[in-house]
């Protein structure tokens, strides 16, 4: 089996290409970024492009994408041409080809406005009998190319799986009132309790998902690290987050005092990996426990993998607030 990588000079896309060769996998980069892990350079909204480099393709992991920093400089049109016609592009000639499985990278952010609860209700608990209400023109147009991809399973009958997939960029936070109230470690150690994951699962999980595709057909999957909390913790997550997590994780309080570091007072949005966990047969390895235990022995929390992929940034340029145009 050849497999087609797109984004393959992105964080999730070198870290795919990275596993494929490391397993011996016949596996095929592109971007419009040249890199080690690039083997064809172009645009996937580009149809002759596209259509060249589905030659002897047998799957697709598509994670080329326009993200969230990028709607401060790019403009909607942008959006729409890399992740709605890109995504079709690649739907049509997978399908074409006869290609057995494609697998989106999609995003959590597709959920949008129904990730903030109202100030006196429960955080939100995200499963994906959500539904995405987008805040802007990256999730409206990634819930679109999700659409995209069950229209083609139904239509056409390619094995098309969708994984939501949480936080897992290495990056400063983009919030500057965040990043000045906590450390950045800190940051990412509350994260991973309620929507962060590490880039090793989330290869883990599309590789997963690559295996199951002809079985499950199409599936939509939100792919984040194992939370301890559970939904009737909800209320309580939301007016007082640090007193469920001792109650959930008591251990965690002597960790962070020896740091210095504080739960977030407050949790909104709390999402849950079970449906992925179950129908992917995944297993995502760190989690806060994990990432508790790695604090103790004063050792870094974040995968081999995610280390050796490293932080790329979003944009060819810094700004004055640092890596993000705006606050």
């Amino acid at each position: 089996m050849t497999i087609l990588v797109t984004g393959s000079a992105g964080h999730l896309g070198e870290a795919l290409m990275r596993t494929l060769r490391a397993r011996g996998r016949a596996a095929m980069g592109i971007d419009v970024v040249a890199s080690a892990f690039t083997d064809r350079i172009g645009s996937i909204a580009d149809r002759t492009f596209v259509d060249a480099c589905m030659s002897g393709i047998d799957a697709v992991l598509h994670a080329a994408t326009l993200h969230k920093p990028h709607v401060a400089t790019h403009a909607r049109r942008e959006f729409v041409d890399t992740n709605v016609t890109g995504t079709l592009n690649l739907l049509e000639a997978a399908s074409a080809r006869g290609a057995g499985a494609f697998v989106f990278t999609s995003t959590t952010s597709v959920f949008g406005d129904a990730l903030t609860p109202a100030d006196d209700a429960p955080a939100a608990w995200i499963t994906e009998a959500v539904t995405p209400l987008a805040k802007n023109v990256y999730g409206a147009t990634k819930a679109a190319a999700e659409d995209l991809c069950r229209l083609f399973h139904r239509n056409q009958g390619l094995p098309c799986l969708v994984l939501r997939t949480s936080r897992f960029f290495p990056e400063p936070d983009d919030s500057a009132s965040l990043r000045d109230a906590y450390a950045d470690g800190n940051i990412k150690a509350n994260e991973f309790l309620y929507r962060r994951v590490d880039i090793e699962d989330v290869v883990d999980a599309h590789l997963r998902a690559l295996e199951r595709a002809p079985a499950l057909g199409f599936g939509r999957y939100i792919i984040s690290a194992t939370t301890p909390f559970r939904p009737e913790d909800a209320p309580a997550l939301h007016r007082d987050a640090p007193a469920v997590l001792a109650r959930r994780v008591p251990d965690y309080v002597d960790e962070y005092a020896r740091r210095g570091w504080h739960m977030f007072p407050r949790i909104g949005r709390v999402y849950d990996n079970a449906l992925a966990r179950q129908a992917l047969d995944w297993r995502p390895r760190y989690d806060f426990a994990h990432v508790l235990q790695r604090l103790r022995e004063d050792r870094d929390p974040s995968s081999a993998l995610a280390r050796e992929v490293g932080s790329k940034g979003y944009h060819g340029e810094r700004w004055r607030a640092g890596l993000y145009p705006v606050d």
